[in-house]
């Protein structure tokens, strides 16, 4: 039965945040190609995970035998996150960009997933499953742009995901989400709109692509 791992980590519920609305379109596709598949779901907003500890760290290197009783409770929490991503066949990751980077809640469950020796070296465990990242954002990065040189998400998570954990990484980027909000951006409402339609559009392709590639 197919898996889809789904995580959010906006600070805004609902149709209040942007990336949260596209990773709802995608999941909504993805299970009407797989009614009977199982969704797991993280909010790391609500519900966010640990913050990477020493315990939980240096557990993931310690002969099980040889860890202490708090290195064996930081690290079942770590296990926990990781089978869920080795479960998955197919990953929808909401990213907004906050002060230029990824929320501080999506970098806890990076840190928490990423094990050498098991996800991480030479032969991750989740190689190739495919993910898709919502990394939506208020302004514009895209190249060409003034603020080109500020975008670090799409590098980091191409660095995390794609070239340390091997997934296969697409991404969709709905920008000037601000632009409704801001008086100032009030001329670019039109090209927000733009950018929001095709993001929902590309997530309903690309999740019915993947669903129908599960299927094969």
């Amino acid at each position: 039965m197919a898996t889809l791992l789904h995580i959010d980590s906006s600070v805004f519920p609902g149709a209040a945040s942007s990336s949260r609305t596209v990773t709802a379109a995608f999941r909504t596709t993805w299970q009407e190609q797989h009614p009977q598949g199982t969704v797991i779901y993280r909010d790391l907003s609500t519900n966010p995970v640990p913050h990477i500890t020493a315990d939980a760290w240096s557990a993931g290197y310690a002969i099980p035998s040889e860890r202490t009783p708090g290195q064996f409770a930081a690290f079942a929490a770590r296990v926990e996150l990781i089978e869920e991503l080795e479960r998955a066949d197919t990953i929808v990751i909401g990213a907004p960009m906050y002060n230029f980077s990824i929320p501080s809640t999506l970098k806890a469950w990076l840190d928490n997933v990423l094990l050498l020796g098991r996800t991480a070296g030479d032969t991750p465990s989740a190689h190739g499953t495919p993910v898709v990242v919502v990394a939506s954002r208020g302004g514009s990065y895209a190249p060409g742009t003034p603020r080109e040189g500020y975008e670090f998400v799409q590098n980091y998570l191409q660095a995390v995901l794609e070239g340390t954990l091997g997934l296969e990484l697409d991404f969709i980027v709905p920008e000037l989400t601000h632009a409704p909000r801001n008086p100032a951006m009030s001329e670019l409402i039109p090209l927000y709109e733009t950018s929001r339609r095709r993001a929902l559009e590309e997530a309903s392709i690309k999740a019915k692509g993947l669903a129908e590639r599960l299927a094969a």
